[in-house]
């Protein structure tokens, strides 16, 4: 194993800039993971995917996913 220690960038969204460490794991191009904000109001739940760029890993805000309400309506 490297003494590299590897990191990945946020980009977009309210974790804009944070740069965080990889776990041992290999990272996977396309994973997506989901910060959910939770305070006084409705929960706020933002998607970033991740990507391998010139730069180095990061994780970029993705598009957002509405899932219909249980009644259909949105």
């Amino acid at each position: 194993m490297s003494d590299e220690i590897r990191c990945v960038r946020f980009f977009g969204g309210p974790l804009d800039g944070r740069v965080q460490e990889l776990g041992d794991a290999e990272p996977i191009p396309g994973t997506v993971i989901r910060h959910i904000h939770l305070h006084g109001g409705p929960k706020i739940e933002t998607r970033y995917e991740l990507g391998l760029t010139e730069h180095g890993w990061e994780y970029r805000l993705a598009a957002a996913q509405h899932e219909p309400e249980p009644d259909g309506l949105r």
